[in-house]
């Protein structure tokens, strides 16, 4: 009860702007890993459930999508890149509902990328040292590559792989390691649907590591590719605060936040 009441406490002070200790994400990180590592590289969701894509550091638009998509309520299944300046707050959630949230690894789930994107810098900035980003991206290594929702539905941040046919395929990769430049992980974490059904057929833009950092954005929130058997979710409305774009939640188009 002590633990639960803990973890309650941390995210309303995150929730509210405010640091917890560096022992506190210590411990945070200590216990999602425990969580993780025993999750599959396809973990098994169940419906009801919400997804969300792509949140890019944008704290506010993340409260909202929690206060519509309550947790403790319905469960919470994010595909990547929501992690960035924000991931101490996801690693609170995602112990604090271990069976009702499932985050899916995204190509900003990456010592790299974090370097380059702010993560890096904001854990020096507020902590003084780079221990706490030590201590998140050690867990990057332990997200699930996707997931399905009641056995029909695939999810994953980027798209899919020439090198993989089967679910069993992504089962067998080992994603305990920095995200590969190719191959199958590289793939599913930084791939992107292009061509229409009819014309250049189904095919995947393979952009790899090299590729731009907010790749796929879409501006109705949600976009259609193949005839409508895949589907883009993006979760970072007024993307940057330039882009004027919105997600989609619950059936409403929602702007974003300053």
């Amino acid at each position: 009860m002590g633990e639960l009441s803990d973890l309650d406490r941390q995210i309303e002070q995150l929730r509210r702007c405010e640091l917890i200790k560096e022992s506190e994400v210590k411990a945070l990180c200590a216990k999602a890993r425990e969580i993780l590592v025993e999750e599959s590289n396809v973990q098994r969701v169940d419906s009801p459930v919400t997804v969300s894509g792509d949140i890019h550091g944008q704290f506010y638009d993340l409260k909202e999508l929690f206060r519509v998509s309550d947790p403790g309520v319905t469960p919470e299944c994010g595909t990547g890149d929501a992690m960035d300046r924000l991931y101490v707050c996801l690693t609170c959630a995602q112990v604090r509902y271990p069976d009702r949230i499932t985050l899916i690894r995204g190509n900003h789930e990456s010592r790299q990328i974090t370097q380059v994107y702010g993560f890096y810098d904001e854990c020096l900035r507020k902590y003084g040292s780079v221990t706490v980003w030590r201590y998140c991206t050690e867990i990057f290594d332990y997200l699930s590559l996707s997931a399905i929702i009641d056995g029909k539905i695939f999810c994953v941040h980027g798209g899919l792989s020439p090198s993989i046919q089967t679910l069993d395929q992504i089962r067998t990769i080992d994603r305990k390691q920095e995200v590969p430049h190719d191959g199958p992980m590289c793939d599913l974490l930084w791939s992107d649907p292009e061509g229409t059904a009819g014309t250049a057929g189904h095919t995947w833009a393979h952009l790899g590591t090299g590729g731009v950092g907010g790749h796929q954005l879409v501006m109705e929130g949600y976009k259609w590719h193949f005839g409508e058997t895949v589907l883009t979710v993006w979760s970072a409305p007024n993307y940057c605060y330039r882009y004027a774009n919105c997600m989609l939640i619950r059936g409403a188009l929602y702007w974003g936040v300053n």
